[in-house]
């Protein structure tokens, strides 16, 4: 009886350890290399691009915004 229990328990675990958990730690440490190497070339290039067109956006917002408050002071309180 008792020989069964660690049988049905002994064989998943031995399974486990020689499929899975390589390929888990393996997968595991690929990750956090990745996270520790950071921006790739041209992620980097990327985030720039977007942060220059985010400048160039709120510029055009603040124009937009200075034109409405000129031809419609009361714009804000309508939104």
């Amino acid at each position: 009886m008792d020989s069964d229990i660690v049988m049905f328990l002994t064989l998943p675990i031995i399974i486990f350890m020689i499929f899975v958990a390589p390929i888990w730690l393996i997968m595991h440490y690929r990750s956090k290399k990745q996270l520790n190497q950071g921006l790739s070339e041209t992620d980097y290039a990327k985030l720039n691009d977007l942060a220059r067109k985010a400048e160039k956006m709120a510029e055009r917002i603040k124009t937009l915004e200075a034109i409405l408050d000129e031809e419609s002071p009361q714009w804000r309180a309508k939104g």
